[in-house]
């Protein structure tokens, strides 16, 4: 995979908690919608839950398990394709960085 540079490293690990927290959060918020289905029975929502937070807990995990500068640039990939960065976070990684992720993306 890709090496980043190391300010890149140090501005991802700085945002982590940050942005494992809003992963969280985001997640929650489709088991909530999941579950309040209320025109569907209980069962079929509750197994709907549990896919999702299985699908969920698998990329939190390539995500935020892994949180090595080795694997750093598949965890930026993976946050920007979620959703998770704001703008001004994004905007704190390097041109090289930001140019190699919106390559992958578009493709």
């Amino acid at each position: 995979m890709h090496s980043i540079a190391e300010s890149d490293w140090k501005h991802l690990r700085k945002l982590q908690p940050v942005l494992l927290d809003r992963y969280c959060r985001q997640i929650l918020s489709e088991v909530e919608k999941a579950a309040s289905r209320h025109e569907e029975a209980a069962h079929p929502r509750y197994l709907a839950v549990c896919k999702l937070i299985q699908e969920r807990d698998r990329e939190l995990g390539q995500t935020f398990n892994d949180m090595r500068r080795s694997q750093a640039f598949l965890s930026i990939l993976l946050l920007r394709r979620n959703g998770l960065f704001t703008d001004d976070e994004f905007a704190g990684f390097g041109d090289e960085t930001k140019d190699k992720i919106a390559f992958l993306q578009s493709r």
